[in-house]
């Protein structure tokens, strides 16, 4: 942290020159980036700001009004503070002009009233920067080592967190995209109170940058993200502007979490794991020739040329407890569903997508149809506490990601839904389910912010209910008098708050597709909003 220019009045090469601040004193808070000693009336072009400058005063002009712009000049520029040694120019005291000038500016100006070598000023308070630079490397080269220990270990967010906290002493948050917090560390502090209207405080805060400090809600705000995805933001509440290396520790934490993400891995056996490398790289397009990974899977027993092709994911419907709980029992759920598979004599390549789903790509045998298949799976597997979606049959390769896609958010929905059927399929979802199981994504998340982030930013600054009128008149299918009945205003009234949404949202209420891509985000909104 560099020295203030009260740090520098309290150094005894400055103490024996008897200083005394004669205007600005309340700036004496303002940081010194350097020491520089001036004799000339044009110095103000040569600063670059932060700027210490010492001066005799020997070359000043003696007009009052170009003394007057002179201490000007100094405070447009940025320097953060004026030094004049009497004596020499000024015998006793500056001019009034000079006094005048520098409180109009707010530039802390200090008089010596005794000679003192410039020469050991500098000196002195170029030490103090250069020791606080070595503290910030050194601090800097410390959070580069917590955070890539944490990195290597695989800390959870919540670890991460737990270190944010104690190196700065502050609260910190991870939330998402829809300003939902994702961890918390309270350094201590109430987290009712940290927490409590969060989503609306949240939304207020849009500082510019990737790394940025809003005076007004004493937050600093760092985006996550990786590889140009950014998925959350790291929030760390100080009641001050921070210094640097809380800049950087936010920023080394952001990093951490986006690595942690990239990283995530689970262990799997070796047949899994060929089966799931196999499956892996049909859905990331990893094999150029869908010939080669049809030699890939044929090569561990799972013909899949000249076959209808069946896409299958099966989730648990309870969750684990731990992470390495979660991966254990996937990786049990991945071997007996390959053993059903077998009994079944159902070819498949079988293996875990993520931490949260058992992926199956099963080609169906000559002469049997898709429904018997998924019947005689989700049978053996009655037992497995899971649920079992299927995406589309396909006859290519290149369709099976697309039906991959369509079974997982199927799982997603059936776990939260289940009713007891053998098995799910997309046909069985609505939107709102849809927009349930996609809550999670930084595409949708992105997407109503977009549609909607206007209007949350007006009600959370105004304390309006625009987004409720919004809803309203969606939901009674833009019939303007019904609308304004359910709302319980007056129609002269409730057309005023669609006005004013129009305004707000820079759109046309009467137009159908603005309205329903702002149904849907209302939709996705509330999805988010769900308690977990």
């Amino acid at each position: 942290m560099l020295p203030t220019v009260a740090d520098v009045l309290s150094l005894d090469t400055v103490r024996r020159g008897d200083p005394t601040v004669v205007a600005g004193a309340d700036r004496l808070s303002g940081r010194v980036r350097w020491v520089h000693v001036g004799e000339i009336t044009d110095i103000a072009p040569l600063l670059r700001g932060g700027e210490l400058v010492l001066t005799t005063g020997v070359a000043l002009p003696p007009e009052p009004d170009k003394l007057a712009d002179y201490v000007a000049d100094l405070a447009q520029v940025g320097a953060s503070g004026l030094v004049v040694e009497l004596g020499r120019r000024f015998v006793s005291e500056l001019p009034a002009a000079v006094v005048a000038s520098a409180e109009d500016h707010g530039l802390p100006l200090i008089t010596l009233a005794r000679e003192t070598p410039f020469v050991q000023i500098t000196e002195s308070v170029h030490n103090m920067i250069i020791d606080s630079q070595l503290q910030e490397l050194r601090a800097s080269e410390q959070l580069h080592e917590i955070f890539t220990e944490l990195s290597v270990e695989g800390a959870s967010p919540a670890e991460v967190l737990a270190q944010v906290a104690r190196l700065s002493g502050r609260p910190v948050m991870l939330e998402n995209l829809a300003h939902q917090v994702l961890a918390c560390d309270s350094a201590g502090q109430d987290v009712g109170a940290l927490l409590a209207s969060w989503e609306t405080r949240s939304r207020a805060v849009s500082p510019e940058g990737r790394t940025a400090y809003d005076e007004a809600a004493g937050w600093l705000v760092t985006v996550v993200g990786a590889r140009g995805q950014d998925w959350g933001r790291l929030i760390l509440l100080a009641d001050r502007p921070p210094g640097p290396r809380d800049i950087v520790l936010a920023e080394r934490a952001a990093t951490t979490l986006a690595l942690g993400r990239l990283l995530e891995r689970h262990q799997l056996s070796l047949e899994r794991q060929a089966h799931g490398t196999i499956l892996t790289g049909i859905l990331s397009h990893a094999y150029a020739d869908p010939d080669e990974a049809a030699a890939r899977a044929r090569a561990v027993g799972v013909p899949l040329t000249g076959r209808k092709l069946v896409s299958v994911v099966i989730r648990p419907t309870t969750p684990g407890e731990g992470t390495f709980d979660e991966q254990a029992r996937l990786a049990d759920l991945a071997d007996l569903t390959a053993a059903a598979c077998r009994d079944a004599r159902l070819p498949a390549l079988v293996g875990a997508l993520d931490q949260a789903h058992v992926g199956v790509l099963l080609p169906l045998p000559p002469r049997v149809g898709a429904e018997s298949a998924l019947t005689t799976l989700a049978e053996r597997l009655r037992a497995a506490g899971a649920v079992l979606a299927a995406g589309s049959t396909v006859d290519s390769l290149r369709d099976v990601r697309r039906s991959f896609l369509e079974a997982e958010q199927v799982a997603d929905v059936a776990v939260r839904q289940h009713d007891g059927r053998p098995y799910y399929r997309l046909p069985d979802l609505r939107l709102r389910g849809l927009l349930h199981l996609l809550r999670d994504d930084a595409r949708l998340q992105t997407f109503a912010e977009r549609e909607l982030g206007p209007l949350l930013a007006h009600d959370a600054q105004r304390g309006s209910d625009l987004t409720r009128i919004l809803r309203i008149y969606l939901e009674a299918g833009r019939n303007k008098a019904v609308a304004a009945q359910r709302a319980h205003l007056s129609r002269p009234a409730f057309y005023d708050r669609l006005r004013r949404l129009e305004r707000v949202l820079s759109t046309d209420l009467d137009d159908v597709d603005s309205c329903l891509s702002l149904h849907v985000a209302l939709l996705a909104l509330e999805s988010f909003r769900e308690t977990r």
